[in-house]
């Protein structure tokens, strides 16, 4: 993991080589630094979530979703607790996988529990390999909209301020920008940026890193006040739904969805050291809700972009504009709600997973589909992601589904114990990041897929 350098300034030189998970167990939740009666509330927290994880046939859902209801009802194999067993055993049991409650630092080991091991091949799954969800103390006030790694820590935005939480030391909260709401951002550490959606009027604001960081530092009293200007804004623009930075070659491509039109800038290095304006398409027909940008075959350039009707795709070269997918309407009048666009890895960038309402679709960038299978999620989720452990990953009201993007199939699941408003925030490697809100705060949770969910 990249070592920030905001913390080699700031730790002293004993503390230089700590490895950053040791140094993380000082803000994530532990029974091990609650009092006794912490511990016990500590739990209850711990079992908020139960998981799922299997290799499930096609038609066979884990028993929370009512699963195993046509296969009778064979034992629940696993690890699950008897504390867990209420919430997993509503629907039948599960012939496939493993369920329980989610490892975690100073959980306590039922003596009673019985262990079953369902790999002949003698590949037995542990504890350890199971995914793990845990969150953090800080709770912060207002809603948490979006964040973004630098180094080892996390940028967050929120409605009322850009923070930053220091993961990599004592769990130390840095007040960066106040009065300011932020809906999307994407950290750009080789060019010193992090670009933002920002302020009322959604515009498309850089930040500089070095700024943030000199902040922190006066912060910490080390360095005294600096009046420069530390940030810019990109254009003119206003009311950005949207956007994406791509990489081609050795370019940068920012792509900004605005209400009816769409421009597409390029990071232009010193002595510019900026975005500047590559190509603009106004007056579209459909409002760019989610937009990406794909390099077919390393040659030809396309804009995609998801509205209210459906999918789209702008040819950079021609300056078509056409239409990708558009599903059947049950309902008249029945609005869509993109999610994202997911460019299939090793597919030349010509093969989509378009996910939408509670459903995905196989499509190639001319329209075709090329997969006769529909991902399908159990309810609407609030939040989808593609993450780099090639899955998508589903946030709903009642569980998170962790789903192969080549196929669509249920790898596993995570249940709430209650329902709650859960909101992607930002991922790298097998590390997840999404935060959830109750009443007027919000608390940040960290999931490690440990690249071995399909070990389950």
């Amino acid at each position: 993991m990249v070592e920030d350098p905001i913390q080699t300034l700031r730790r002293p030189p004993h503390q230089m080589f700590t490895s950053s998970m040791e140094q993380q167990h000082s803000l994530i939740e532990s029974p091990a630094s609650f009092s006794p009666a912490d511990k016990f509330q500590q739990r209850e927290r711990e079992k908020s979530f139960i998981g799922f994880f299997g290799n499930y046939p096609s038609g066979v859902m884990p028993p929370a979703f009512g699963g195993g209801g046509s296969h009778g009802s064979p034992p629940i194999f696993g690890s699950a607790s008897a504390g867990s067993g209420g919430a997993a055993g509503g629907g039948g049991g599960l012939m496939f996988g493993a369920v329980g409650t989610i490892n975690r630092p100073g959980r306590i080991i039922n003596p009673n529990q019985i262990h079953v091991n369902v790999n002949p091949d003698g590949a037995t799954p542990t504890d350890a390999d199971a995914p793990e969800i845990r969150k953090y103390k800080k709770r912060f006030n207002g809603e948490i909209l979006c964040a973004a790694l630098w180094g080892v820590n996390l940028l967050i935005g929120t409605d009322t301020g850009l923070m930053l939480l220091d993961r990599s030391g004592q769990g130390k909260v840095y007040h960066l920008v106040t009065r300011r709401r932020f809906d999307q951002m994407t950290v750009l550490e080789g060019q010193n940026i992090l670009v933002t959606i920002s302020g009322k009027k959604r515009r498309i604001r850089v930040y500089y890193l070095s700024w943030l960081k000199q902040k922190i530092l006066r912060t910490e009293g080390l360095q005294q006040s600096d009046k420069r200007n530390g940030w810019m804004n990109v254009g003119n623009l206003q009311g950005a739904s949207h956007f994406k930075i791509v990489r081609h070659q050795r370019i940068k491509f920012l792509v900004v969805g605005i209400e009816n039109s769409l421009s597409i800038y390029a990071w232009a290095p010193r002595p510019y050291s900026k975005f500047m304006a590559f190509k603009s398409f106004g007056q579209l027909t459909h409002s760019p809700l989610v937009v990406d940008l794909t390099i077919e075959e390393d040659v030809r350039l396309k804009v995609l972009y998801g509205s209210g009707t459906g999918f789209h795709a702008i040819d950079l070269d021609s300056a078509s504009i056409y239409d990708i997918y558009t599903p059947p309407q049950t309902i008249a009048n029945q609005e869509l709600t993109p999610h994202c666009i997911v460019i299939l890895p090793d597919t030349c960038g010509m093969q989509l997973l378009l996910c939408y309402n509670n459903e995905g679709v196989y499509v190639n960038t001319y329209g075709k589909i090329t997969k006769n299978v529909q991902l399908q999620w159990s309810e609407i989720p609030s939040s989808v992601a593609y993450i780099s452990t090639n899955q998508i990953m589903g946030w709903g009201n009642k569980a998170i589904e962790i789903r192969s993007v080549e196929t669509g199939h249920l790898d596993g699941v995570f249940m709430h114990k209650k329902a709650q408003k859960l909101k992607f925030l930002c991922e790298r490697n097998d590390k997840v990041f999404f935060s959830s809100a109750k009443g007027s705060s919000s608390q940040i949770y960290f999931m490690a897929l440990n690249n071995k969910i399909n070990n389950w």
